[in-house]
């Protein structure tokens, strides 16, 4: 009964992670972006003229989709129309139960993982779930009956089918460095040290992999430079026929993206949860000295770590967001094909020959 409970008590935190880092992430993006172009930003929202720099703007915006009209055009497949953007958020929401947000947190003589599902695939599927957000992109281009939003539709299939290629073969170099699929064990291995003192990071033994898994994550979440199938500037995309709290969950469910591309980021290339030099009982610095810390303490600076880890590649895309411009359709089926492809093939090769070595 017992770790029944605690399961439940870990979902729940783990969803209200997400889901208000999430919410967050429009602030974020608004207020980067206001920066960039020099302005406010959204700061209007406020509670007793307490605005508090716009932070409950997120809170505002979804009172506001609530409420909007859901309109359903009569010449759509109507059921079909209103199952997909619950698909696509649905199938990313569910990844962030394999995610490890620290070690182990020992109470008493009970050891509880800080990750919900520690499953010997889970690397699998993450993937899995994320290919399968596909189909709410699909079905919402198809269903809506309209030549505009299946173009959107079929550009997503085409986009996923380029870079999941390549976002799979980046991740072949560090699978044969870290021999496991478990994320908690990806974690653990980038625990050791090299060379007595640098941190077996990912990013350090997988700089190839690590941007080539960069560039073909951040297509995958469908954001500029890699929009196609949303086209906003454009007449298409396959949620053009879309009002209200559904295309709200659309838009939710790309932040949501976003927030995974920088979970992952962080647990296969940046030491997920661990920080350098940092044990069980403290720190034990590579020149002689110690730091001993308690159980509470180190847990802490883990938490702490990831998070801060995954604020920095949040921040990092919705840079990107706002910096450059979106590409030609053709330029961006010869960067997955004729660029990372290839370069993850290489990479897998050279990872090959200097373990052999």
């Amino acid at each position: 009964m017992i770790d029944i409970l605690i399961v439940l008590i870990k979902i729940v935190f783990a969803m209200m992670w997400f889901l208000i880092l999430a919410l967050y992430l429009t602030w974020a993006e608004r207020k980067e972006s206001a920066v960039m172009q020099d302005r406010i930003g959204a700061n209007r929202a406020n509670i007793w003229k307490f605005r508090a720099i716009g932070l409950f703007q997120p809170f505002a915006d979804a009172i506001k989709m609530f409420f909007k009209e859901d309109f359903t055009p009569v010449f759509s497949k109507r059921f079909i129309h209103n199952l997909a953007p619950f698909l696509s958020f649905f199938f990313v929401l569910v990844t962030i139960a394999v995610i490890p947000f620290g070690d182990v947190l020992r109470l008493g003589e009970r050891e509880i993982k800080l990750q919900v599902l520690d499953i010997n695939v889970g690397l699998l599927f993450i993937l899995a779930m994320l290919s399968m957000s596909i189909y709410g992109v699909i079905l919402s281009g198809w269903a809506s009956n309209s030549r505009w939003t299946l173009l959107g539709g079929l550009r997503g299939a085409a986009q996923l089918v380029s870079y999941e290629v390549a976002l799979g073969l980046s991740l072949i170099g560090l699978i044969m460095v870290f021999p496991s699929l478990t994320l908690s064990n990806l974690v653990h291995f980038q625990g050791e040290l090299l060379f007595g003192w640098l941190p077996k990071w990912g990013i350090i033994l997988q700089p190839l992999g690590f941007i080539i898994f960069l560039f073909a994550a951040v297509a995958e979440s469908e954001r500029v430079p890699f929009d196609l199938p949303e086209g906003e500037s454009e007449i298409i995309g396959f949620y053009t026929e879309y009002s209200g709290l559904k295309w709200g969950l659309y838009m939710f469910t790309d932040f949501m993206k976003v927030l995974i591309v920088a979970c992952l980021l962080t647990t296969l290339f940046f030491g997920g949860w661990q920080v350098p030099w940092l044990y069980a009982d403290g720190f034990h610095f590579p020149w002689g000295g110690q730091w001993l810390l308690p159980h509470g303490i180190v847990v802490a600076f883990q938490v702490l770590a990831f998070n801060l880890k995954v604020f920095f590649f949040c921040w990092f895309q919705i840079l990107v967001r706002w910096t450059y411009p979106r590409f030609r359709y053709d330029q961006l089926m010869d960067l997955g094909w004729k660029v990372l492809i290839p370069l993850s093939l290489l990479n897998i090769v050279a990872t090959a020959i200097l373990m052999s070595l």
